[in-house]
């Protein structure tokens, strides 16, 4: 493949290669673009030999010779190509364009555009209009109603993924203002904030009939996702169907889709409004609606492609830091895979992801099967339960119809395990000697069947 627009091919890294300038081209062009280290301008994959020296090089580039902060909005990754090391680096479109290098400031000498394939020193003329138009509604440059705020939760995600936080943490991560004030991403990370995300369930396909209203929040942020998810993975049930060959199940959506979908709507809300996302369960669907529609500039058909430009830069850092959210433009495709883009609906202040539900979610299921049981589910108790039928059978007729003669066998093997699990039951339970007894499907046994 060669280059293009949005892709940039590099040999190797060295001190005379200008990584700086090839980075901001991209943070300045609206779509982003990918850098290859390893692979010559032909496309020719020559490899690297110090694939993590070379990325933590890259790193400390990055973050201390680009202005404003480009931390958020890229990633460098290695990858595996004709059998040899190459390194990617993601880098999404910036909202804070123009960026430029420290050493020469917004100059044609500092900031640089992507020009088809190549970076090239971006006109003063757009350096400035670029400036006056620059994004300053932002978390990261709104100051905290509150200065006394504590961070331990944070200290402890932190701790517990091997990267604890120094005493100069809230300037690494960038909660602080450029004034030095803790800024609104440093309040919606606080261990006390006031921003709660609503988690609703609802019985029918519309909201008039409120079965739950859970709300996760007043603390961290991270803390609050990771509740909203633990709630929905709860939510987000199993059904089983067994065959005589095999048991198949199911989920109600799509985990991978799923899990990708919370994590976007909490990430890229538009916390300058102060209204967080929302999670809405009803019979047929789920409902996950963050506020803010596409960023100025980035398009439905870039969006599908999978184009990054984060809203919340802050965020997104420290959620990768904690390995919530893999590198960027990687949640999008992973949703479209299972639900196409029709599941994504636009508004003028809102974005909402649709998920139809593979079951109805309340009515349907009046008894969930649980995975204690499922588990004890037998093959000969499956194929017990695939020959009854609606009608109270006797024994003898289900042995007939499993072509049975040895009757101890079928009492031990099939019927009293199949009584044992609750799948089906006696219809003179108090007599289960009876000449008279005979045997049918419990709900949770019509499941499975």
């Amino acid at each position: 493949m060669s280059e293009t627009n949005r892709i940039e091919y590099k040999e190797k890294l060295t001190k005379d290669l200008d990584l700086e300038k090839e980075v901001i081209a991209f943070l300045n062009y609206l779509e982003g673009g990918l850098i290859y280290l390893g692979i010559d301008k032909h496309g020719k994959v020559l490899g690297i030999n110090d694939v993590d020296g070379d990325m933590l090089k890259i790193k400390d580039r990055i973050k201390n010779n680009i202005s404003p902060s480009a931390m958020g909005l890229f990633d460098v990754v290695a990858e595996e190509r004709d059998g040899k090391e190459i390194i990617k680096i993601i880098v999404a479109g910036g909202s804070e364009k123009p960026y430029f290098k420290k050493k020469y400031g917004m100059t044609e000498k500092g900031c640089f555009i992507r020009v088809g394939t190549a970076a090239e020193p971006m006109p003063q003329a757009m350096i400035d209009k670029l400036f006056a138009s620059r994004t300053r509604n932002s978390i990261g440059k709104i100051k905290s109603h509150r200065q006394d705020l504590s961070f331990e939760q944070l200290h402890i995600y932190y701790q517990e993924n091997g990267k604890p936080l120094n005493k100069q943490f809230k300037k690494n991560l960038e909660l602080l203002t450029e004034d030095g004030f803790l800024n609104y991403a440093a309040y919606l990370l606080a261990d006390v904030n006031n921003v709660s995300i609503k988690v609703a369930k609802y019985k029918g396909l519309d909201r008039v009939d409120l079965l739950e209203n859970n709300e996760y929040g007043y603390s961290s942020l991270i803390k609050a996702t990771k509740s909203v998810l633990d709630k929905i993975t709860i939510e987000n049930t199993t059904f089983a169907t067994i065959t005589s060959k095999e048991r198949i199940e199911r989920k109600l959506w799509n985990p991978v889709a799923l899990r990708e979908a919370i994590y976007n709507a909490i990430v890229h809300n538009d916390y300058t409004r102060e209204v967080p996302p929302k999670f809405e369960i009803f019979d047929d669907r789920i409902e996950i609606t963050s506020a803010g529609s596409l960023p100025d500039g980035l398009s439905k058909e870039d969006f599908f492609e999978g184009v990054s430009m984060p809203r919340n830069k802050e965020l997104m850092r420290i959620y990768r830091d904690l390995d919530l959210v893999e590198q960027l433009g990687s949640g999008v495709p992973r949703i479209l895979k299972s639900y196409g883009k029709e599941c994504f609906r636009f508004m003028d202040n809102f974005t909402r992801m649709t998920f139809p539900s593979s079951e109805q979610v309340t009515e349907q299921v009046t008894e969930q099967v649980t995975e204690q049981v499922t588990e004890q589910v037998t093959e000969q108790v499956s194929k017990l339960i695939s020959v009854m039928d609606s009608d109270d059978t006797t024994t003898a007729e289900l042995m007939a119809k499993l072509e049975m003669r040895h009757r101890p066998t079928f009492l031990y093997n099939y019927l009293q395990p199949a009584l044992d699990t609750k799948l089906i039951e006696m219809t003179i339970p108090d007599k289960p000697k009876s000449s008279k007894q005979k045997y049918r499907l419990t709900e949770k046994g019509k499941q499975i069947k």
